[in-house]
């Protein structure tokens, strides 16, 4: 992992670590645990930032228990304190713990982590169930205009990029098998610039007519998996 989140550099330019868009994150994780009928008892949350996406599942699964691994002290600092008795907060290595849970939550996570095939494999075994959300930073929009993917590895430190069929590939590489998967709209439910908001009313207009050339064609999307 960059050392940019430890020096101070990520803090920097994302003070929030991120929070604000964890109440819809925590909306999409919902939706998949329903449309697949899991109501589990032990959620781990791996590389859990602010730690707010299990805060906000613990309200809607109380009898849940509830582990955020964090490696950043910039970031643990953050989530540490919303602790409570159903949620922990670890500045561990998930990686390097013996920890094994229901359910595991990836969240915006190997896109960051240099040998992430390695990462992906070395916790395949840790849960019966993984959900990963994985952004899907390239598009013929991104790649175009370029200046969309130089601002996500400098902004938020992301060192691979992904396209729906190259993220799921990538899953299906590391040997885990996927059922279940939906686009999330970020841009559109939790827009933060002045250009998504633009772009919100094209977004929703063509992805109405066809998910996957819109995705393709203008970005803003990311993908939501679960996986065994």
């Amino acid at each position: 992992m960059s050392e940019i989140y430890q020096d101070g550099r990520y803090l920097g330019q994302n003070p929030t670590w991120g929070e604000e868009d964890s109440p819809v994150k925590a909306k999409w994780i919902k939706k998949i645990l329903e449309q697949n009928t899991l109501t589990p008892t032990a959620i781990t949350d791996v590389g859990c930032g602010s730690g707010r996406v299990i805060v906000e599942l613990s309200q809607h699964y109380p009898k849940c228990k509830f582990v955020g691994y964090e490696i950043s002290r910039d970031a643990f600092t953050i989530c540490s304190k919303k602790a409570a008795e159903n949620i922990t907060f670890l500045n561990h290595d998930f990686v390097s713990d013996d920890h094994t849970t229901e359910v595991l939550l990836i969240i915006d996570v190997f896109e960051h982590v240099d040998d992430y095939i390695g990462f992906l494999r070395s916790i395949k075994d840790k849960a019966r169930f993984k959900i990963f959300h994985i952004p899907l930073d390239i598009s013929v929009q991104t790649v175009f205009r370029a200046s969309p993917i130089r601002r996500v590895r400098e902004k938020v430190g992301h060192l691979h990029y992904f396209t729906k069929e190259t993220a799921l590939a990538t899953l299906g590489y590391a040997g885990y098998d996927i059922h279940d998967y939906f686009y999330t709209a970020g841009s559109i439910e939790a827009p933060s610039s002045f250009r998504q908001r633009i772009m919100r009313v094209p977004r929703m207009a063509c992805f109405s007519i066809h998910r996957d050339l819109t995705v393709r064609i203008l970005g803003g999307y990311s993908l939501l998996v679960l996986c065994q």
